[in-house]
């Protein structure tokens, strides 16, 4: 019986790690590899963010998109385009210049209506113009 509990026991922390490990990194996507499901500029984007929140969410929402615009703000691993697009770098660019026009590819996770910004995370310089 102690034995059927042990092996019980190791079988359910096995499956507990094997699930922690795939939520964290199994499931991880290369936003940089995928086509871009839309390519906008900064303010089209954010106009239509402002004017149907809700629409625009269902639209853009965990996709990948090409965002071209004016760089306003630079840190090592963000970028903001246009003061209302941050983005958010997987590897710094130490070529890219404040007022400079670029074109950047990331995966949109949210927009901040308070704020009026849009969100992006796994940024990769496209076309650095």
């Amino acid at each position: 019986m102690k034995k059927k509990i042990i092996l019980a026991t190791l079988a359910i922390i096995a499956l507990g790690a094997f699930g922690y490990y795939y939520v964290w990194y199994g499931g991880a996507r290369n936003v940089s590899a995928e086509d871009a499901a839309f390519s906008v500029s900064s303010k089209n984007i954010i106009d239509e963010f402002d004017s149907d929140i809700e629409k625009s969410n269902t639209k853009y929402l965990e996709k990948a998109i090409a965002v071209k615009g004016i760089v306003s703000k630079i840190s090592p691993k963000q970028i903001i385009i246009d003061h209302t697009i941050v983005c958010d770098l997987k590897e710094s660019d130490p070529s890219i210049k404040q007022g400079q026009p670029l074109t950047l590819k990331g995966r949109v996770v949210g927009y901040d209506d308070l704020m009026g910004e849009l969100k992006l995370d796994q940024c990769s310089v496209v076309n650095n113009d």
